[in-house]
């Protein structure tokens, strides 16, 4: 029987598997970076908007003031573009019992003309400020 040659033995990765392996290493680092940081922003905001709706509440502040002081408050954290009322709605307006619900969107591109949209939407709890 005829003895094979090394190449057809080869053991290990070929070239074509490491080119594969590098592609979806690239993809999947590119979607990390379009993910994680809208995911940390949201976070920010929901802790900012949280802790408004909290010191609105305790105070007693209308709906028009705690868009306001938040409006404000986005605006010293760097939120230059982003306003309060393209984030949450009233789920309630009353003085003292003030409640938010959040629901927008943010967009990435991922690659030429695909993009990646992030959706947020849920209630907002207050929270003490620590």
């Amino acid at each position: 029987m005829p003895q094979l040659s090394s190449l057809s033995t080869q053991r290990g990765s070929g070239v074509t598997s490491v080119v594969l392996f590098i592609m979806v290493l690239g993809i999947a680092v590119k979607l990390a970076v379009a993910i994680v940081p809208a995911q940390l922003d949201d976070r920010q905001l929901t802790k900012i908007i949280a802790t408004e709706l909290k010191q609105a509440n305790d105070d007693g502040d209308t709906a028009r003031e705690l868009i306001e002081n938040t409006n404000k408050k986005l605006s010293i954290n760097a939120y230059y573009d982003t306003k309060a009322e393209d984030i949450f709605t009233f789920t309630n307006s009353q003085k003292g019992q003030l409640a938010l619900y959040k629901k927008y969107a943010t967009t990435n591109n991922l690659f030429g003309n695909v993009d990646i949209v992030n959706r947020f939407e849920g209630d907002i709890e207050p929270i003490a400020v620590d």
